[in-house]
């Protein structure tokens, strides 16, 4: 028999494991440790929307939905991205409800790549990203921001990486892993490069409720979507969800917004795959929208809190960290101690029972930073800024 391990498909074989989640079963079982690492809330999902999900358990609500969701929870996802993103879609024909975005990101690669067609995106980025391209089998075509330029991605580096076969344009703002939000001149320069090039822009804006504006980022900051630029709805895929911003990360549950007939591809793969998302998920992402903004207001406040502190500390021990626009997570750049990430988040890890991950799980570009997520309780922050402190006040001195 030929050994197994030479029967999987080359491209899986290929792909790297998560490097997120590679660190987070080192931390698994461990309560003498904090975890900055994985990025989900740390808040459980408000009460009102889990009591959805179980009144429509009580009422028997446990059959399949249609392919594209419940038409309740699309005219709401309709009237919710209209008010937050100014763009209209019909919910009968543009909308399609899915696993998480994760699925949607699968599904809209599957939908127009052909073998050897390219996906530009910038990276430090999140860690799916170029694997679901590449079991699209499409190329994936990194585009490196930098922390000098606080990971804004210039127009110039994206058309220096477009070519003929370049079909999609990814982009995520504010972007994992390192807060950073596009400013809307560069915005605008990347959406005439896609008319320019006749491009479909996928822009995953699962964070987009999760901005930091004022001098200290206590007030809500202005979400752009590039889907609402002149001339890009009609090529543009909106992918988003209710993992981050609602803390509902284990109902699995996202949807995308485009034109009808990419909707319609879309469809087709998701009904073959994964047929539709849970239906007890679908009613509490109904409750999610209609009643659900007050609760997101009060958990993006107290990530503001625990943003400014997170920043001050890393300023008092002299790591050098821009201040995030948005998402919760911080990227500090650990150059200057002569250590990889891997090798800096490691020692951290060893000596102080503190959990970052790694900047280049992220790709390449993240060399030299790690992420620090503060989607942690406040206490436990200022614990582990304790103790980040004392270790690279260690290394500062040889130790």
């Amino acid at each position: 028999m030929k050994p197994l391990h030479e029967r999987i498909a080359k491209h899986v074989s290929g792909l790297p494991r998560s490097g997120i989640r590679d660190f987070f079963e080192l931390v698994v079982g461990r309560d003498d440790v904090i975890s900055l690492g994985v990025g989900e809330p740390d808040f459980p999902a408000p009460w009102h929307i889990r009591e959805a999900a179980i009144y429509s358990l009580e009422k028997g609500q446990t059959s399949y939905t249609s392919n594209l969701g419940l038409l309740s929870l699309r005219q709401e996802i309709a009237d919710y991205v209209r008010k937050l993103f100014g763009v209209d879609y019909d919910p009968a024909t543009e909308v399609l409800v899915t696993v998480g975005v994760s699925e949607a990101l699968d599904l809209v690669f599957r939908s127009l790549l052909d073998p050897g067609d390219e996906v530009v995106y910038h990276e430090p980025c999140y860690v799916s990203y170029s694997p679901s391209i590449v079991l699209a089998h499409g190329v994936a075509v990194p585009v490196s921001t930098r922390v000098e330029d606080n990971f804004v991605l210039r127009a110039e580096d994206v058309e220096a990486a477009i070519t003929a076969r370049t079909r999609i344009l990814l982009l995520n703002f504010p972007t994992n892993p390192t807060g950073a939000v596009e400013p809307l001149e560069e915005l605008e320069k990347i959406a005439a490069l896609a008319v320019e090039h006749d491009l479909i822009v996928v822009s995953d804006e699962i964070y987009c409720e999760l901005l930091y504006g004022g001098p200290d980022g206590m007030e809500p900051g202005e979400h752009v979507s590039i889907a609402s630029l002149p001339g890009m709805r009609e090529r543009t895929v909106l992918l988003h969800g209710f993992s981050k911003a609602f803390a509902m990360t284990g109902f699995r549950l996202g949807y995308a917004c485009a034109p009808p007939e990419l909707t319609e591809a879309m469809m087709k793969i998701h009904q073959y795959s994964m047929l539709c998302a849970p239906i007890m998920s679908q009613q509490a992402a109904v409750e999610a929208l209609r009643n659900g903004t007050p609760e997101v207001e009060r958990m993006r406040r107290a990530y503001a809190q625990r943003r400014n502190l997170m920043l001050k500390r890393f300023a008092d021990m002299g790591l050098p960290c821009f201040a995030p626009g948005g998402a919760f997570y911080m990227f500090p750049d650990i150059r200057r101690y002569g250590l990889t990430s891997k090798e800096f988040a490691m020692r951290l890890l060893e000596r102080e029972n503190v959990a970052v991950v790694p900047g280049n799980a992220f790709g390449p570009a993240g060399e030299g930073c790690v992420r620090a997520c503060y989607a942690t309780a406040y206490d436990k922050i200022e614990i582990a800024m304790d103790r980040m402190a004392r270790f690279v006040k260690d290394l500062e001195t040889g130790g």
